[in-house]
């Protein structure tokens, strides 16, 4: 019998019940419509802001919860990923569920004491305990910053007129450990204030060297700070709070009642976006998810005052400090604004080593919920989520 070779196009149609048997091995390389498939299938872990992509449309897949995730935004530490089934994944927020953390500060009289890393739990009240140590000795008139896993402490008083220190430390939330230096500012001062966004951590003003100046450094790799902006004024020692797209300044030396915010997503200069209720210094600061805190203040106040995050405005009174005094220590949960130790008639720290807090749903006075392992002011602040 003869047989003519099938030549293409002469195949219209092939019914599928005609396809029966075993087919030999088929090379699938030219085929083409099939999509770009599941480019990483992980046994049991979510991809995080640092997780990597080589491009936009990137998938993940978690094997273990069943969960998916898209890349939209690839920037190298700085990635966004869509959870197809939940909306936009990040671990990362401002307050945190476990402990609030004190790190260096300024103790009476100034000894060794100075250096230790204090945690306090967040969900029942409850004294600080001694998890560490910050390298190179007591620190003074340091200030804070958080990332997702570790806590950060920023320059110090090096000596009465001095530029202060451009060292940046960490700690680790997972373990008690201690901190160790990871970068340097790129000016050296002490007593600026701390924001912190989900992937960088932000220093603004600061006095002996710094002024006005903005400077963020990376909280996902260990780097230096680089300026990003300028502040209205040359300002220390102000109320520091963070937005998820801001940072601000509440207050603060030379004595001013403004109320200053910076961008996160976009480096620039601040705006002049309200007033505090009360003109002073040295304040402490505090954020909730939606509005920012500030409390206390030289010499003696113990006011506590705040403004939304939604509109620009001042701030209001919403209740007073169990003490008066200045150089409160912040940390913040999802529910309450903390604040430790400080400085009482304006000097070194005289008999404060309280832990207070206040209540975000409802305004009120704050009440004491602890102790700090010792007395002291102007430390380092964090919260682990």
């Amino acid at each position: 019998m003869a047989y003519t070779k099938v030549k293409p196009l002469m195949v219209d149609s092939f019914p599928s019940s005609r396809l029966t048997g075993a087919f030999g091995a088929i090379n699938g390389a030219n085929l083409t419509g099939l999509g770009d498939g599941i480019d990483t299938k992980s046994a049991s872990s979510d991809p995080a802001i640092n997780t990597n992509p080589a491009a936009v449309g990137h998938t993940w897949l978690n094997k273990t919860s069943g969960e998916m995730f898209i890349c939209t935004t690839a920037t190298a530490g700085e990635n966004v990923w869509i959870n197809v089934g939940r909306g936009i994944y990040s671990a990362y927020t401002y307050q945190g569920t476990q402990f609030g953390y004190h790190a260096g500060g300024q103790t009476s009289p100034s000894d060794a004491a100075g250096h230790v890393i204090e945690r306090y739990p967040f969900a029942s009240d409850g004294n600080s305990v001694d998890i560490g140590n910050l390298a190179g000795g007591p620190t003074t008139n340091v200030w804070g910053g958080k990332s997702i896993t570790h806590g950060y402490c920023q320059g110090q008083n090096t000596a009465i007129g001095a530029a202060g220190s451009k060292d940046v430390q960490k700690y680790s939330f997972a373990s008690s450990a201690d901190g160790f230096s990871v970068g340097t500012l790129n000016h050296g001062r002490y007593g600026a204030i701390e924001a912190s966004s989900e992937t960088h951590v932000y220093s603004a003003g600061g006095d002996g060297g710094a002024d006005n100046k903005i400077e963020k450094i990376q909280s996902y790799s260990d780097s230096d700070g680089i300026n990003v902006g300028d502040l209205l004024m040359n300002l220390w020692f102000s109320g520091g709070a963070s937005s998820s797209t801001h940072g601000y300044t509440a207050g603060g030396f030379p004595t001013t009642n403004v109320i200053q915010k910076y961008s996160f997503s976009t480096d620039g200069n601040a705006t002049d976006v309200g007033d505090t209720a009360v003109t002073t210094r040295d304040r402490c600061g505090g954020s909730s998810k939606t509005h920012g805190y500030v409390v206390g203040g030289y010499p003696n106040n113990n006011q506590m005052s705040k403004w939304a995050f939604a509109s620009n405005g001042n701030s209001t009174d919403v209740g007073d400090l169990t003490t008066q005094g200045d150089q409160l220590t912040p940390s913040s949960s999802t529910t309450h604004g903390y604040c430790g130790g400080g400085r009482t008639f304006g000097g070194t720290p005289q008999g404060n080593q309280q832990i207070q807090k206040y209540s975000f749903s409802s305004d009120g006075n704050a009440t004491n919920c602890g102790s700090l392992t010792v007395v002291k002011a102007g430390q380092g602040a964090g919260s682990q989520v």
